[in-house]
């Protein structure tokens, strides 16, 4: 299904995620200082994990669930706690070594294992849902609408994703991005519309079924991302 842009992008992830920005993201995702900028990204994070998990059932005891591109785990570990049995797997080994470290130990029904791989990878198994938070940011239309086209041949009910808004300030953060590049900022995210996100996922056969249900923007500052919530027709 991987498209030469797809698997471009994701060796500049790991790359990005393994060697670049290591020490940067484990700042991020803690709750160490910060600047006035990565404040705003982190302040926008956590409140777009509480918009994912909020479409998730409140009661996930019994269901398995697919958190895709789960970074250092923490919405994993929060699924998890409401009884989830639940795969967290990245392309960074990094990230997942830093996921265990920080996994606390859970007194509940649920679990999480953490796993460095492939996301759309079908020895992975069926998950009752499946969670893709700003993993797909980077990549093109087609291949955003690509991956979920695969992911939901393994999804029983419902995949909640984020995109990259097309709006006038990510469209200005983009462009300053690119022509001030620095060595610990990530590979450049792709806005796109959900009109054309739709539009490209007409084009795949395996997404005739499936609409988008539910959408909600969160904008912090430099935090600038849109949730979609994917379900059968």
């Amino acid at each position: 299904m991987t498209s030469a842009t797809w698997n471009a992008r994701r060796g500049e992830l790991e790359h990005y995620f393994d060697r670049t920005a290591v020490d940067a993201w484990k700042r991020l995702t803690s709750d160490a200082p910060v600047g006035r900028v990565r404040a705003t990204v982190r302040a926008g994070r956590d409140a777009m994990r509480d918009t994912l998990l909020s479409w998730l059932p409140t009661n996930l005891e019994g269901l398995r669930i697919l958190d895709a591109g789960c970074g250092t785990g923490a919405l994993a570990v929060e699924a998890a706690r409401r009884g989830a049995d639940v795969l967290a797997i990245d392309i960074s080994p990094t990230l997942i070594e830093l996921a265990r470290e920080r996994a606390p130990r859970l007194s509940c029904s649920g679990c999480v294992t953490f796993a460095v791989g492939d996301m759309l990878d079908p020895a992975l198994g069926a998950f009752d849902h499946v969670v893709a938070m700003d993993s797909l940011i980077h990549y093109e239309g087609k291949d955003i609408a690509a991956t979920l086209e695969a992911l939901t041949s393994c999804t029983r009910n419902s995949i909640v994703c984020t995109i990259a808004p097309r709006t006038p300030a990510l469209t200005l953060m983009h462009a300053v991005g690119r022509a001030f590049p620095r060595g610990d900022r990530a590979p450049a995210i792709e806005p796109i519309s959900v009109k054309a996100l739709e539009k490209c996922a007409a084009a795949r056969p395996g997404l005739a079924g499936w609409r988008i249900a539910r959408r909600h923007r969160i904008s912090v500052g430099f935090y600038i991302s849109e949730a979609l919530e994917v379900t059968r027709t």
